[in-house]
């Protein structure tokens, strides 16, 4: 993906095809387009508010388009345990779609991802693999 606007619209394309209870899990270093990624999903389901990265609240909640939907992230993590303490795990169910940032902070106490989303920055910019994790994970890719 070349720029921003790419990032975003690959974002959009990747709102078309996500329903209740998927986990993403969006992995790259800082500056990746992770958020941009969110972004782009999110207006693409009709959110017309201002998308922030949620590297303080740790969890930028949305109700959207028929379902609930959680931009995590755990950049600020320390330990794992912090994922248990921060009582994140009701928000994964059925009606929820949970993106997360920053993964691998959570260690193996998240649920498994279905889409696993990896961004790295390639000169100006960017290159993107998608991956199934789960059979939700392949229905959606495959009409992605």
């Amino acid at each position: 993906m070349p720029d921003e606007a790419a990032t975003l619209a690959f974002g959009a394309r990747l709102g078309r095809v996500i329903k209740g209870g998927l986990n993403i899990w969006l992995r790259g270093d800082l500056g990746a387009g992770k958020t941009t990624t969110v972004r782009g999903l999110l207006r693409e389901l009709k959110f017309e508010g201002k998308v922030k990265s949620p590297t303080y609240t740790l969890v930028e909640p949305y109700a959207i388009s028929g379902i609930y939907f959680y931009h995590f992230d755990l950049y600020r993590f320390i330990d794992p345990e912090e994922w248990e303490a921060a009582g994140f795990r009701d928000y994964f169910n059925a009606q929820s779609v949970c993106v997360i940032e920053w993964p691998d902070k959570a260690g193996d106490l998240l649920p498994p991802a279905d889409i696993v989303v990896s961004l790295e920055t390639q000169g100006a910019g960017r290159r993107v693999t998608l991956t199934a994790g789960t059979r939700l994970g392949k229905e959606c890719l495959s009409v992605f």
